[in-house]
């Protein structure tokens, strides 16, 4: 933990695999560009971290959290900083990135049981990749978090 910690958002990833080894992205409602991202979210004051991503993941997704098993947490928080430009706009410009906690799980369910049609959508499209393509599809500011995640969690991919 550094000192500056404070000054990022506590927040959670989660990397959802599917039986075919196959990662869950969705395409950001939000964002101009073809910006793909693994499901994340803010941690609520009492939360525990693992319980968030399941909540993340289903408030995006519409994935229940019976159909999401736990592989593994990733040993260290992780964070990553927001471009200049977006700082003041994001999270009332409170924040200069995020510090997450990150999971791998794997979806137990069927395709059908995905529905990004939320109550407060984030994602226009969804997508199972490859591991491999996920630090091209995401935003530029945060492809060393994904590689990091691909490294660390590579045993298990």
């Amino acid at each position: 933990m550094t000192n500056d910690d404070d000054q990022y958002r506590r927040g959670v990833g989660i990397m959802l695999l599917n039986r075919n080894g196959k990662v869950f992205v969705g395409r950001r409602i939000d964002n101009t560009d073809e910006a793909w991202q693994m499901p994340q979210g803010g941690i609520d004051k009492g939360e525990k971290p693992w319980a968030t991503a399941k909540r993340e993941l289903e408030e995006e997704t519409g994935i229940p959290p019976h159909l999401v098993e736990r592989i593994a947490a990733h040993p260290e928080r992780l964070k990553y900083d927001l471009p200049p430009e977006l700082r003041g706009k994001l999270w009332g410009g409170k924040w200069k990135g995020q510090l997450q906690d990150w999971y791998l799980a794997r979806f137990l369910g069927e395709d059908s049981d995905v529905n990004i049609a939320t109550e407060h959508p984030e994602f226009n499209a969804w997508k199972w990749v490859e591991p491999s393509h996920l630090p091209d599809l995401i935003v530029p500011f945060k492809r060393e978090l994904y590689r990091r995640l691909l490294e660390d969690f590579a045993e298990h991919l």
